[in-house]
């Protein structure tokens, strides 16, 4: 009984050697890409190890979306890798590799290109029109695409040139790209921009009235861009002398995109300012105030505008305009620390005005 044990014993420890070696016997691995005729990964489907001509398979791996696949644990060995996909009928394959060879310990590299001349000289004279046809048409697609990419590093340039004030360089280089894509609406606006910085009214007048259109026209229209596109051009309007086609396209601005008028009319209230139109700076300031009564720097552009007008009495005593000495008052109540609450409270001192936050804004 004790011998019978101790066999027993022996004939499991030789088992268990025998399997751990089994386990531990060396493997291979397996990668590649798969594309089709045309040159185009290839998604899906299984690509197979086979050792009988593709009837039966003695690994299977998945093809990824991207048209790679990977496998590993192979038996070293010479197989033919298998292309099957989802609609493959059963018993039929893709394309077949021969003499793929898996070595142990090795990652073997294997593609399954069907745009190579053995696979092609397979297919029927239709399905070879069909793989030219549609090279040709994916090569213009791919030059187009080449060409769209280099607009949009130089468009991304343009914007950077004209943020850093070099308007003759990104007016040069929108003058190439405009050219090249008349349709490009965003070029347009960038080259627009540039013609404005150099003081070429006439040019940027031109060039945005023709951003306004394409832009308008799109199958997407964006708000944003038209509502700028009118914005540049009025501040164009504003410093060429002609403040009410400003105002217009200001107001145009405005009305295309409500979330910024805010600043649309504040920045026609700077323009002016800048231009020393007192009177538009003022007008404009008031919009600017109806579209945001919190912000505190139209009311001192109200001020400002409107203080060009302070006269002397006949006593000795600034007089200042209507409205003047209120919005000076609502801009120290905003911002008594403001950047320009110095000069305000000089102003107001000299008018010896009590400052009593009496403003009311007024209406549209």
């Amino acid at each position: 009984m004790k011998l019978k044990t101790l066999l027993s014993l022996a004939a499991a420890a030789v088992l268990a050697v025998s399997l751990s070696g089994m386990a531990q016997a060396p493997t291979g691995k397996i990668h590649g890409h798969v594309t089709d005729p045309t040159g185009v990964p290839k998604g899906g489907g299984t690509v197979g190890l086979s050792t009988d001509g593709g009837h039966t398979y003695k690994f299977t791996f998945p093809v990824s979306a991207g048209g790679d696949y990977t496998g590993d644990g192979v038996t070293p060995g010479t197989y033919s890798a298998v292309l099957r996909l989802p609609e493959t009928p059963e018993g039929k394959f893709v394309d077949m590799i021969d003499n793929v060879k898996v070595v142990a310990g090795q990652d073997t590299a294997q593609d399954i290109d069907m745009s190579r001349q053995a696979y092609l000289d397979k297919m029927s004279p239709e399905q070879k029109k069909q793989v030219e046809e549609f090279r040709k048409k994916n090569t213009e697609v791919m030059k187009t695409n080449q060409v769209i990419k280099n607009l949009n590093a130089d468009l991304q340039e343009a914007r950077t040139d004209n943020k850093d004030k070099k308007y003759a360089e990104a007016e040069t280089l929108m003058l190439k790209d405009t050219a090249l894509k008349p349709d490009g609406e965003l070029l347009w606006y960038e080259l627009g921009v540039a013609q404005l910085g150099l003081k070429k009214w006439d040019d940027a007048t031109t060039t945005l009235k023709k951003t306004i259109d394409l832009a308008a026209a799109a199958k997407k229209p964006n708000p944003e861009l038209i509502a700028g596109s009118h914005s540049a051009l009025g501040e164009v309007y504003a410093r060429s002398n002609k403040p009410e086609d400003a105002a217009t396209e200001y107001d145009t601005a405005a009305k295309l995109n409500p979330a910024k008028a805010g600043f649309y009319l504040g920045n026609e209230a700077i323009v002016f300012q800048n231009v020393g139109n007192g009177d538009a700076q003022a007008a404009a300031a008031d919009k600017a105030i109806a579209a945001d009564p919190k912000n505190p720097t139209p009311y001192y552009l109200k001020g400002q505008g409107l203080a060009g007008k302070i006269t002397v009495d006949a006593k000795g005593n600034y007089v200042a305009p209507p409205g003047c000495i209120e919005a000076y008052e609502k801009y120290l109540e905003l911002a008594p620390t403001g950047p320009y609450a110095t000069e305000v409270k000089a102003v107001l001192d000299a008018t010896k005005t009590k400052v009593d936050n009496k403003y009311k804004a007024t209406k549209k």
